[in-house]
């Protein structure tokens, strides 16, 4: 880390920013005790170094390890920490992070760091220069780097691709990136739209982000299945397909067609 990283991440971490943040970046997690340090310290130090105004939101999912209480003990002064009061999935917990950000641009990254922070300027790009309105991290896209990624995995996301696109009617080749960049406006109103708690609200989000006629740009990124990952390959695709008739059955009753709150599960933001 050069000096100046180090200067500008201190700074960051001890005071205040003066003027509302250009970009929020926003976490879910749960039991995220093992990664969620060394995670925000290279969100923190890359962000920060970028010399605009920022903040970090850490939406806890109900966590019952000491990830919250790991949180509280950074004290950083632009870090919100959402703490749920149950676990309510991980959908649950973005949209109240998303609906808490106060950015023009609004982030969308995991905890485990699978995409490094660093693909990010790459994906702001697409919205300062080219006017999108989303633009998301793919493993799919044509130049993307992807390591680690199991056969069964491999298998599976072949298989949800070509089913996004016959009954979701939708050309985006990774829905499920944990890795997606929104316009404030753009995160607002698809976030208060969203139903879906669980695993497949990504899915929910650029359905809807489709159906509004949203301008919505892939780009290829860095992706290292972490060790340490909690998802279970053949749980939740069964999962996903059943949210994916979900959305559909939703759009027909017209569940779509007004905003609501999105407060989801009562949370409380510590420092």
């Amino acid at each position: 880390m050069s000096l100046d990283a180090y200067t500008a991440y201190r700074t960051w971490a001890a005071e205040e920013i003066s003027h509302p943040p250009r970009v929020s970046v926003v976490i879910p997690a749960y039991n995220e005790e093992e990664r969620i340090i060394p995670t925000i310290g290279a969100i923190a130090t890359h962000m920060s170094a970028r010399g605009e105004p920022w903040e970090l939101i850490v939406a806890d999912d109900g966590s019952t390890d000491t990830t919250v209480s790991l949180l509280q003990t950074m004290n950083l002064a632009n870090m919100r920490v959402l703490v749920a009061e149950r676990n309510g999935g991980k959908g649950s917990a973005v949209r109240r992070g998303v609906l808490a950000a106060r950015g023009e641009i609004v982030l969308f990254a995991d905890a485990d760091q699978s995409t490094p922070i660093e693909q990010f300027d790459h994906l702001l790009n697409r919205i300062t220069h080219e006017g999108y309105d989303i633009v998301i991290g793919s493993r799919h896209a044509a130049g993307a780097s992807v390591a680690n990624k199991s056969m069964v995995r491999k298998m599976l996301s072949g298989g949800l691709r070509f089913v996004v696109r016959t009954l979701g009617g939708l050309t985006i080749t990774d829905t499920q990136c944990g890795f997606k960049l929104f316009t404030a406006p753009a995160a607002r109103s698809l976030f208060t739209r969203q139903i879906i708690d669980g695993f497949s609200f990504d899915l929910e989000v650029l359905y809807l982000a489709n159906k509004t006629q949203m301008r919505v740009a892939e780009v290829p990124v860095e992706w290292i299945d972490a060790p340490g990952s909690t998802v279970r390959p053949l749980k939740v695709t069964l999962q996903f397909l059943q949210e994916l008739i979900r959305v559909r059955l939703n759009d027909l009753r017209g569940r779509y067609a007004h905003h609501r709150s999105g407060a989801g599960i009562p949370a409380q933001t510590i420092r």
